[in-house]
């Protein structure tokens, strides 16, 4: 599939007078899922253990309909400080037209700090499946059936 196939995702600067200076999400490689998403905080956001906080993005998007955003952790603020996010991973539907927020949450053991135009989460974009219900008097069997958490061992 090429560049000419894909949807067009819009963006809107919600404070371009006082966020100009922080970057859009983009994609860091030329073959990245997610595009990275930057703190448009105002101020250093100090993010103690276990503390959740709802970080400004600054800009507002219209997503293709059919599709949603998924926001997810970056990885390098997961392992070398414990940030992830509280609701991993976030989902924005198509017809949301509100700022972009990210919850984040410190799951380490020392303070942290966001700064302004930290890149904090990422946001992967994609085609959404809506399906039919169908209330039933039984559901076709398998091999695992009814089989949970852990029903098939940690190891081979």
């Amino acid at each position: 599939m090429g560049v000419a196939d894909n949807p067009t995702l819009s963006f809107l600067r919600l404070r371009p007078e006082i966020d100009d200076d922080i970057p859009l999400p983009r994609y860091m490689t030329p073959q990245a899922a997610g595009m990275d998403i930057y703190a448009a905080v105002d101020a250093p956001l100090a993010l103690s253990p276990r503390d959740i906080a709802l970080v400004p993005t600054g800009f507002a998007m219209a997503l293709p309909e059919g599709y949603e955003a998924q926001i997810r952790p970056r990885s390098g603020l997961a392992v070398k400080h414990g940030i992830g996010l509280i609701n991993s991973p976030g989902t924005i539907d198509a017809d949301y037209r509100g700022e972009v927020k990210i919850a984040l949450i410190n799951l380490g053991d020392k303070a942290f700090t966001i700064q302004r135009a930290d890149r904090i989460a990422q946001m992967v974009v994609q085609r959404v499946c809506r399906v039919q219900v169908a209330v039933v008097e039984d559901l076709a069997t398998t091999d695992r059936d009814d089989g949970g958490f852990g029903h098939t061992g940690i190891r081979g």
